[in-house]
């Protein structure tokens, strides 16, 4: 498909196929044959860092995990395109207990860091902001400062309403305890 495209171009720009400047040629072939990033969002956990690539439909989707290095592809969308990404990863990674699956919107890979507990500040081994890749805060956590990870929220909400305390626990407000009627409380006067 690539070789047809750059003949057919080289006859409406005049060039013989054999005379084509060499940059003609290399830029129609990479035109047709494009790879893409898939949108991405990650988040860190205590033992995995977990990366959802955001696409509709994937076909033909191939994960490979090494120690520092994640490449995901994929083929996608309505409009069939192309989906590569490869990340230098932040830490080292365990690729044998690193996994994923696949839905009908996106594909949610699973990496198990080689050391639980180390935070990862970002994704990637370099600083640089990738325009595919963001932050997942939904699911987010600062789980370093958080000795309760595993209680689930109605756990936790349970405590914090149990940690509140009763009405004895109430601090004492001038007045409180005073019955005698309030100024707002006598009878208005009937609207004419």
């Amino acid at each position: 498909m690539c070789q047809h495209l750059s003949t057919e171009r080289a006859r409406r720009g005049g060039f013989v196929l054999g005379q084509l400047p060499e940059i003609a040629f290399v830029s129609v072939r990479k035109a047709s044959c494009v790879w893409q990033p898939a949108t991405a969002k990650w988040y860190d956990r205590r033992d995995n860092v977990f990366i959802e690539f955001c696409v509709e439909d994937s076909k033909d989707v191939q994960v490979k995990f090494e120690n520092s290095k994640f490449n995901f592809s994929c083929v996608g969308g309505t409009d069939n395109l192309k989906h590569q990404n490869e990340i230098d990863l932040f830490d080292v990674i365990d690729p044998n207990e690193s996994k994923h699956k696949r839905t009908d919107r996106s594909v949610l890979c699973c990496l198990r860091k080689s050391e639980s507990g180390k935070s990862w500040p970002r994704l990637t081994k370099d600083k640089a902001k990738l325009n595919w890749l963001s932050v997942d805060f939904n699911n987010w956590k600062d789980w370093e400062d958080d000795s309760d990870e595993e209680l689930s929220n109605f756990d936790r909400f349970s405590q914090m309403m149990n940690n509140m305390g009763g009405d004895d626990d109430l601090p004492e407000v001038d007045g409180a305890e005073d019955d005698s009627a309030d100024s707002d409380d006598e009878k208005m006067p009937d609207l004419e």
